[in-house]
């Protein structure tokens, strides 16, 4: 096995826990403002909803998801954490978190994404073409034409991916920092 499949095993592996060791060290470096959460919310709303929106297409390794916000970026889930795990360094009112934040997606998700293309390559034929049609992170602005009806948002499958753990991650992350505010007065 290559080293790179190697990092890309324990990179899906770890991003979860990783996740709630960086908002520990998060909450212990950061210092929130007012005008900090507010900003915040324009990148943390539209990422939950990106999120969820996303969870409500896709079923995993059963089926490549091309239509909803599959049409526009092979990875919303992922740009939806993004954006939402920027928001929160916005509010942090922190670049230290900033940088970190940056150094782990690119060290994390980037090799899993890759070894989550690697799997659909090789389960499902069109994922070539698609990949060519679809960006990897970035949306195109239009959704990529694949012969394929529009597509509808499942509630069911929102559900069943337990996206709503997003937002009640948020909310209690908000909590956290409102907390952090109030007692630093």
């Amino acid at each position: 096995m290559s080293e790179r499949s190697s990092w890309q095993r324990i990179a899906r592996r770890i991003r979860v826990p990783l996740g709630f060791l960086f908002a520990a060290g998060f909450l212990w470096l950061a210092r929130p403002t007012w005008a900090l959460i507010g900003w915040s919310l324009l990148l943390v709303l539209p990422g939950l909803w990106l999120r969820g929106y996303a969870a409500g297409y896709v079923k995993k390794n059963a089926e490549l998801t091309r239509t909803g916000p599959y049409a526009h970026t092979r990875n919303p889930l992922y740009l939806g954490s993004m954006m939402i795990a920027f928001g929160f360094a916005v509010a942090s009112g922190s670049w230290v978190l900033f940088v970190a934040l940056v150094g782990g997606f690119l060290a994390i998700y980037l090799p899993t994404i890759r070894s989550e293309e690697e799997f659909l390559r090789s389960h499902f034929a069109g994922f070539d073409d698609y990949a060519r049609q679809v960006p990897r992170l970035l949306p195109r602005l239009t959704p990529a034409k694949t012969g394929l009806p529009p597509g509808k948002f499942s509630g069911e499958r929102y559900l069943h991916h337990r996206e709503y753990n997003a937002l009640i991650g948020a909310a209690a992350l908000y909590a956290a920092l409102v907390a952090r505010l109030l007692l630093l007065k």
